[in-house]
């Protein structure tokens, strides 16, 4: 029994169908790795799949696939089941070769679909001799077999496609032991046993605990090293499943400078590191240039340039307050790329985390996407990953940007993404800030108009006022003055225009927007609704264009007049005031200037398979040729005593001239067995 079930598991492992369905699940999981992308952060996924799908993914390793344990594990088998398909196949498969089946019995031969009867006439030995001739004349091997009723010459060529099978069988055994060698197959191992575990992201290099530092006889990872100009790193950064492993180098990569060229719309065209590298154990160093496709090996690991980052930028930094009639002065910041900062206030105490900063934004501004995506949908942002298109679309860079956290007392936090420079849409120029609570939300953005001047000084005095509950009256007054004049006449449309001015901007202060319509909802009835809100935004309207006058009296500059320009000004200072209540910070952090520091990511790798990936592809192509293209075929002459001669063919595969290929030597053979024929040279094919 025991051996009857050993006997099994050999045959099926040993299978062909059971190494396909191996094959079909690996081809299924190359798919997955090729369209997610692999290795990204946690939150990356989250953002793209969702909190349903995520965990679902990240059990089923889908977020690194190629590491996966089920996916090492099907490797493992694969190899398993192609070396015992191999050793099943070896001994047979020999035989075939070496062997010519010249004791192969004319019952047989006459079973074959390419048979024709050759004519006596010659004697036996002479019949013999001209079939040898001719046959070694076509480049076949033979054997002779002598029977009492005469003789069987059996030949063959192109037995060396079946080696194909041996080449094509162990090009798989190769790739898939490059592949385990290259997975993590070791670190896994070390994992699994409790030696080795992953730590969080977020703490220096030298608080990383031993249990997540690998040594360098790790003979098989793939890492990043982050690389400030004018700084140096002897250490990559091992990203698996949700945590981080350190990888240590066996030499120092220091950063002299790193280049970027772009293109005249602001893409990135190339980018690369000037590099020294030092030996830990020699002390020798050299100089190097690395590219994009212009890799760098030394000590057995590579070195690719991966992609760049922000290294530290100083930034500098005007926070202005939001709080209603504030008329706060502009809070002055300065701060590098990664350090934290207290703001401390009397209205507010919150830590400033600056968390990137990139110079140079490519966006699509043609016509198309900015109907399509309008103020909230500004969110397509593809950074110094751009690429070049030819489908119409207006590539443009929209100037720096940098990112930051503003975290309160009680440890909660809101991202901000913000614009240095302003931004035309539809003939008007914004300042745009984008928020979000979570990395896996799209950024909201609020877009704030500039004035002439191309500042948002005015809007922010707009705000000021409008916002102000100590000058709602006399904003209102002026309003009211503005609208009916001093005279008696007017006087009780004025009080009640003062009243209704009052109340807007009440409303307005709340929620903006949404007070007024709220309002109009509950206390106005469904025929009246259009023209109430009809009456707000031209109330509105002229109590911001008061304000805009209130604000240029007190810098002394003349009134002004309202035309078609101001007043799109007006409508969308007005939208960015209503919008602004929702902003959910304290300060809005104006980017005023900065001094780039740029960082280069180079990846590092270490991959003992490559060589026998190399060789196993390299066997696989010659294997594949060798059976597609070097024919297999058998001819069998059977001449006998009393002239009924048998010529037959046999073909591994069913060609489409195998037909043709048989009625050739058919005609060729009668046409030596003639005894008019002269018997033929017995030279090779090819010499």
């Amino acid at each position: 029994m025991q051996r009857s079930t050993s006997k099994g598991l050999f045959e099926l492992f040993s299978s062909m169908r059971f190494a396909i369905s191996l094959l079909t699940v690996l081809a299924i999981a190359s798919v997955i790795g090729t369209v997610v992308k692999q290795n990204e952060p946690f939150n990356a996924y989250l953002n793209q799949f969702g909190p349903f799908w995520f965990p679902i993914f990240e059990k089923l390793g889908l977020y690194a696939v190629y590491n996966a344990g089920w996916f090492l594990v099907i490797l493992a088998f694969l190899v398993l089941s192609t070396g015992l398909c191999i050793a099943r196949q070896t001994a047979p498969m020999l035989r075939e070769m070496r062997g010519f089946r010249e004791h192969a019995r004319e019952v047989s031969l006459r079973q074959f679909a390419h048979q024709a009867e050759l004519p006596g006439g010659l004697p036996l030995g002479e019949q013999q001799a001209r079939v040898a001739a001719y046959l070694a004349q076509q480049g076949f091997k033979a054997r002779s077999d002598q029977r009492e009723d005469g003789v069987l010459l059996a030949a063959k060529q192109g037995s060396a496609s079946r080696a194909g099978y041996f080449l094509a069988h162990g090009a798989i055994v190769l790739i898939c032991l490059g592949g385990l060698l290259d997975g993590n197959l070791p670190l896994k191992v070390q994992m699994w046993l409790g030696g080795k575990q992953t730590t969080g992201g977020n703490q220096l290099i030298a608080d990383i605990p031993e249990s997540a530092r690998l040594g360098e006889d790790n003979r098989s990872y793939r890492g990043n090293v982050f690389i400030p100009e004018g700084r140096a790193a002897n250490v990559a950064v091992v990203s698996l499943d949700d945590g981080i492993l350190i990888q240590e180098l066996p030499f120092t990569i220091s950063l002299k400078k790193f280049h970027i060229d772009h293109y005249e719309n602001g893409m990135p065209k190339r980018f690369a590191s000037d590099i020294i590298v030092t030996d830990d154990a020699t002390g020798e160093s050299f100089e190097h240039t690395i590219e994009v496709n212009r890799p760098l090996e030394y000590r057995g690991v590579t070195m690719y340039q991966s992609s760049f980052d922000d290294g530290g930028s100083l930034l500098k930094i005007a926070g202005r307050n939001l709080a209603a009639g504030s008329q706060a002065p502009v809070l002055e910041i300065e701060g590098r790329v990664g350090e934290t900062l207290q703001l401390n206030h009397p209205r507010f105490n919150y830590a400033l985390e600056l968390t990137g900063f990139t110079p140079f934004n490519v966006e699509d501004m043609g016509e198309g996407a900015r109907a399509a995506e309008g103020a909230e949908g500004f969110t397509r942002h593809l950074g110094s990953g751009a690429r070049a298109t030819d489908d119409g679309r207006e590539l443009r860079n929209i100037g720096p940007s940098f990112t930051f956290k503003l975290r309160d007392e009680a440890g909660q936090a809101r991202e901000f993404k913000n614009y240095m420079l302003p931004i035309e849409q539809g003939g008007r120029w914004y300042l745009y800030t984008g928020t979000r609570a979570t990395q896996a939300e799209a950024f909201r953005f609020l877009r704030l108009p500039v004035d002439d001047d191309g500042s948002i000084d005015t809007w922010f005095a707009l705000r000021d006022i409008v916002f102000d509950p100590a000058r709602r009256d006399e904003l209102a007054r002026r309003f009211a003055h503005t609208s009916f004049g001093d005279g008696e006449d007017t006087a009780e449309l004025r009080k009640r225009l003062i009243e209704t001015a009052v109340n807007t901007l009440m409303l307005f202060g709340e929620k903006g927007y949404e007070s007024i319509g709220t309002f109009i909802e509950k206390g106005v009835p469904q025929a009246e609704r259009e023209r109430a809100a009809d009456v707000f935004v031209k109330i509105l309207q002229g109590l911001v264009w008061e304000a805009w006058q209130m604000t240029r009296e007190q810098t002394g500059q003349a009134p002004l007049a309202i035309d078609e320009p101001r007043a799109a000004y007006l409508r969308d200072a007005i939208a960015a005031l209503s919008d602004s209540l929702f902003y959910e910070a304290p300060l809005f952090m104006q980017l005023t200037g900065y001094e780039q520091v740029q960082a280069s990511v180079l990846q590092v790798t270490r991959s003992p398979g490559k060589p026998l990936v190399y060789i196993g592809s390299l066997l696989l192509v010659l294997g594949v040729f060798a059976m597609l293209y070097i024919r297999e075929r058998r001819l069998f002459v059977l001449l006998k005593h009393d002239g009924n001669g048998l010529v037959t063919l046999s073909s591994n595969r069913k060609a489409i001239d195998v037909d043709e290929t048989f009625e050739r030597h058919a005609a060729a053979l009668r046409g030596l067995l003639d005894p008019a024929a002269p018997a033929p040279e017995a030279t090779p094919r090819g010499q």
